[in-house]
């Protein structure tokens, strides 16, 4: 009889924090429209949010190094797919995604849940599991890639 190690899961959550400015505005819209819909958000001057953004991680507990996945990996994969184009950026004009999709807090979380697969390394044990983006204390996307 052989005894195997039960395969354990486990869920690895980071967060990161970033500034950056919007305006809420459709281009599918008319000014009018625009305005009735999204009020003093879609006002010209735009305004901006301190974001705060949780990746969870789900994956096999590896039995050997006792993670599911490198922190360090994934606090690379953030730098490169949430930091470095969202904070202290405009999302209407810097980022490409958001020059023709509505950059609310919906649409900013799609955006991150397809950068943050495009960077993560590759792993058969680990997968995305859920993003969650504050736009304020009171207001909270919840993603799972569905």
């Amino acid at each position: 009889m052989t005894t195997s190690t039960p395969i354990r899961i486990g869920y690895v959550t980071r967060i990161e924090r970033f500034s950056a400015a919007h305006r809420l505005n459709s281009v599918h819209l008319s000014a009018a429209e625009n305005i009735a819909l999204y009020g003093k958000c879609n006002h010209t001057s735009g305004h901006g949010h301190n974001y705060k953004v949780e990746v969870t991680i789900k994956g096999q507990i590896n039995p050997v190094s006792g993670m599911v996945i490198n922190i360090t990996d994934l606090k690379k994969t953030l730098q490169t797919a949430v930091m470095d184009p969202c904070d202290h950026r405009n999302l209407d004009i810097d980022v490409p995604y958001f020059h023709s999709t509505p950059s609310t807090t919906e649409n900013l979380a799609v955006f991150l849940w397809e950068s943050i697969k495009e960077h993560l390394p590759p792993s058969d044990t680990y997968e995305l599991h859920e993003l969650k983006v504050y736009e304020t204390d009171k207001n909270i996307v919840v993603y799972r890639g569905e």
